[in-house]
């Protein structure tokens, strides 16, 4: 069970990984040490599970964004294709999907060139893949790993009561 205090961690590390025990502990109220035991709790429990630095993609030269719907013959279930998708260093995500495509991928490439490349020699040497269709992003309006967390307020327990 995740408790309130929890989720005020949670929510405050989200947004700042690097944030001080002490600079949590002095929001939510607790003792530093408390702060420490509920994180270490929080990670055992694969509720935290890493710690990463965002990169700005285009300072990279990666700043060509594309999505891409791939179908697959392979047999329902067996996922390969998927597995093999992941190991692809362009592709940050991957989706297994309901419809007419079986993986939604995401990918970062420096150009549409490199794009082509990717798709032609990356993907192209996957066997169960039978078509893709790629979609590129003109403009990110929102990019986020972030999750919307509802902490509980005194008056969602006062209306709870009534």
């Amino acid at each position: 069970m995740i408790d309130e205090i929890d989720l005020q961690i949670l929510n405050i590390m989200q947004y700042n990984a690097r944030v001080s025990n002490a600079e949590i502990a002095r929001q939510v109220g607790m003792a530093p040490s408390a702060i420490l035991e509920r994180i270490r709790k929080l990670e055992t429990r694969g509720i935290i599970q890493g710690y990463e630095t965002r990169l700005n993609p285009k300072a990279l030269g990666l700043g060509l964004l594309a999505y891409v719907f791939v179908r697959s013959e392979e047999p329902l279930g067996s996922g390969e294709t998927g597995k093999k998708l992941t190991e692809i260093p362009e592709v940050q995500e991957v989706h297994h999907i309901a419809g007419e495509d079986c993986y939604l991928v995401k990918v970062r490439a420096e150009n549409t060139e490199a794009l082509g490349h990717l798709l032609r020699q990356r993907f192209g040497a996957i066997g169960s893949i039978r078509s893709t269709r790629t979609t590129i992003v003109l403009l990110a309006l929102k990019e986020t790993t972030h999750l919307q967390i509802n902490i509980p307020t005194p008056e969602d327990d006062d209306a709870q009561r009534e």
